[in-house]
């Protein structure tokens, strides 16, 4: 194979794992101060494609084992967060997941007694590098919640720097969409 070989096969010269969107949708019981939705979106710093893993079911056959295809499990989806003065993500998930469950009382607000109450959604778009409209994948997660939200380490030797924290959610499941059609695959 020669280089030219190569160039032809890696279409757009490659994605760029920098150019992403990610959308946050709050549950209903949940209120944000501002445009949450569009902040999420600019101080998300980091993500990720979400990832999902098909089980094995071994089954032994005459001495032999037999790898047949088992159940789909999805993995815990993380996020990173730029941190700005006014707190407005971090007080709205920590919100959130009070409401699921309180620091004081153990107990579920009245409004997330059901699992759609305090689940929602996000969507991941990939983008590409001809600018915000060129979407190249899209991802729905679906029915996430909150599970941990990272510690913000504080130090007087990090200077120059800004704040960031995680947030990972628990999901049941995500949905690969077409970006021509919008329909799920």
């Amino acid at each position: 194979m020669d280089i030219a070989n190569f160039r032809a096969q890696l279409v757009g010269d490659g994605a760029r794992p920098n150019l992403f969107r990610v959308t946050l949708n709050l549950p209903a019981g949940i209120s944000s101060s501002g445009s949450f939705n569009e902040k999420f979106s600019i101080l998300c710093r980091a993500a990720s494609i979400p990832a999902s893993s098909l089980g094995a079911a071994p089954v032994a056959y005459m001495g032999r084992e037999v790898q047949l295809a088992g159940n789909r499990t999805f993995a815990d989806w993380s996020v990173t967060v730029l941190n700005d003065e006014d707190f407005s993500i971090r007080n709205t998930i920590e919100d959130w997941m009070a409401k699921i469950n309180s620091h004081r009382t153990n107990v579920r607000d009245e409004s997330f007694i059901s699992a759609t109450s305090y689940t929602s959604n996000a969507l991941v778009e990939h983008l590409g590098k001809s600018g915000e409209d060129n979407i190249i994948a899209s991802y729905n997660v679906l029915a996430l919640w909150p599970k941990e939200l990272d510690a913000i380490n504080l130090a007087y030797d990090q200077n120059n720097q800004v704040e960031e924290y995680g947030i990972t959610f628990s999901m049941d499941y995500w949905e690969r969409t077409t970006t021509e059609t919008g329909t799920n695959t």
